[in-house]
């Protein structure tokens, strides 16, 4: 396809804040908030849209941390980007090439491993070009952005999608850095994502008493009396049993999980007094919705038992229920074009040099192409479809998880990668995780990607802009694959029939007489 006239100022707008997008980033990497405790990383982008012209809700659809922001220019079409800019706890890494926390905390803190950091401000420079563009060549339209909060536990785009967020739009961009091969600078064609649950089990003792009751008279030393072994019992039997029957209730290949966190334990105070309280976090990745309804049950019928072993009661709370991918081959090579025009992205010898210090600070010998292969090269869509399968049984549908998949059942979507920086390897030899986390974060080596990633979302959201054709059979294929668009004979609703799971007790930065710190006291030792 030509490159129009809108699209060259868009690339030029680009180069141009590539200043400002390198600093933009390196702030949310310095945030590394993690899942729906993002206050300053939501903050900072409502800041900068408003700066930039946007009407921005704060705390859509009853998330403190997620934001919903629009900016027209008359009548026309719509299209939707989004940021994302949750950190994961335990991977606190600084941008250095030497394993090292941030400045004031230490490994056990958040920080960025995807990373959102640099996913988020290449997706605000594609649509401050965009906007930019539009403004310039008059190109009239709607612009919408949305702030997406605890992606890592697929938290916010259910809830986004269930109250109405990314309904009537002509298309949805979504960019991830690439994090698995094929899946580097290219664009997935059919086999989408697939269907992720997430769920809080929450044991509660309150009435141990209960748990020993019998027709004989009560002893009357209550310190020598049978009693409750209370919630942390509860909680570990969940988490053996659970992990124990584990490859009874998984297939033993594609790729699906089940994974868990301990949120909460403990409130006992003295060794005669059970544990009152205590909480697991499960998160499921599967092909399908009756698979993922099949673990529930079964991770349910573990914890009545676990809850009657040991005197509690239980309940089960939602974090996430999201859908699987719808594809929309139209929009795929709408992307596809536009990555074909702007190109891989391209990492100059200063990010060598950083990635060979880190080679260096390992013990490994420097190499004078340090980088990857895949980083640089385009692969053609259907290329990297037909490698993700050969891996995949021909029933299965989907591959790996994301909650991007809630949007593709509300408008024609797009999901593509672009390269991040990742290092060869000697033979045998893997590195450690958190240089990966390290190059996400250090200026010269994730850049590229940035700006690269920009470029790609301005060219695919100008062309559906300008392209009324394009526009068109987009839309003519949702409606063929949902029947009939949103609400069709083929469309999946929302799952999402729960409250934002705000009020847990996720891992978050607190402020103290000591500072900031972690959950936790996680100040670096002295």
């Amino acid at each position: 396809m030509p490159i129009s006239a809108a699209q060259r100022h868009a690339a030029k707008h680009i180069d141009a804040i590539r200043s400002d997008l390198s600093a933009w980033t390196a702030t949310i990497f310095d945030f590394g908030e993690t899942a729906w405790r993002e206050y300053q990383s939501a903050d900072w982008y409502a800041k900068t849209l408003r700066s930039h012209g946007f009407t921005v809700e704060e705390g859509s659809a009853g998330m403190p941390t997620a934001f919903a922001a629009h900016w027209t220019n008359g009548p026309g079409p719509s299209v939707g980007m989004y940021a994302e800019y949750d950190a994961v706890p335990g991977n606190c890494q600084a941008a250095s090439t030497c394993k090292e926390p941030r400045a004031g905390l230490n490994e056990h803190a958040g920080g960025h491993t995807d990373p959102h950091s640099g996913l988020g401000v290449g997706a605000l420079g594609g649509l401050l070009a965009t906007k930019a563009a539009m403004e310039r060549h008059g190109v009239t339209g709607t612009l919408r952005f949305t702030g997406e909060p605890a992606e890592k536990v697929r938290g916010s785009k259910p809830i986004h999608a269930a109250k109405g967020y990314y309904d009537g739009l002509d298309g949805m961009l979504s960019f991830h850095p690439f994090y698995m091969l094929p899946m580097c600078n290219t664009v997935r064609w059919d086999t989408h994502c697939g269907a992720a649950y997430s769920m809080i089990y929450r044991f509660i003792c309150d009435q141990p008493e209960d748990w020993g009751k019998s027709d004989g008279a009560p002893i009357p030393q209550s310190h020598s009396a049978i009693r409750a072994p209370g919630a942390n019992d509860a909680l570990m039997m969940m988490y053996m049993s659970s992990k124990a029957l584990r490859d009874s209730m998984l297939p033993h290949q594609g790729g699906w999980s089940i994974s868990e966190a301990i949120l909460t334990a403990g409130q006992a105070t003295a060794d005669n007094l059970p544990a009152g309280l205590a909480e697991i976090q499960y998160m499921m990745r599967m092909p399908d919705l009756a698979m993922a309804e099949q673990a529930t049950a079964f991770l349910d019928r573990n914890a009545a038992h676990a809850a009657q072993m040991s005197g509690c009661s239980y309940e089960r709370h939602w974090v996430c229920k999201s859908r699987p991918g719808l594809a929309n081959h139209v929009m795929a090579n709408v992307v596809w074009d536009s990555l074909l025009a702007v190109g891989a992205p391209v990492w100059d010898e200063e990010a060598k040099a950083k990635a060979r210090e880190i080679q260096s600070n390992l013990g490994l010998d420097p190499m004078t192409e340090p980088f990857i292969d895949e980083m640089t090269a385009l692969v053609d869509p259907k290329e990297a479809e037909a490698i993700l399968r050969r891996d995949l049984p021909p029933s299965q549908l989907n591959s790996t998880s994301d909650d991007y998949t809630d949007m593709s059942w509300h408008a024609p979507l797009a999901r593509f990668y672009i390269a991040r920086p990742a290092l060869k390897a000697p033979s045998g030899y893997r590195y450690p995780g958190w240089v990966m986390n390290a190059l996400g974060g250090i200026p010269a080596t994730i850049d590229p990607m940035v700006a690269t990633a920009a470029k790609v979302l301005a060219f695919s959201a100008l062309r559906l802009m300008e392209d009324a054709k394009a526009r068109k059979a987009a839309r003519d294929e949702f409606e063929t694959r949902t029947g009939g668009g949103v609400g069709g004979s083929k469309w999946t609703p929302p799952l999402c029939d729960y409250d934002p799971p705000i009020h847990f007790r996720w891992p978050e930065y607190v402020t103290t007489q000591r500072g900031r710190d972690w959950w936790i006291p996680t100040q670096p030792n002295s």
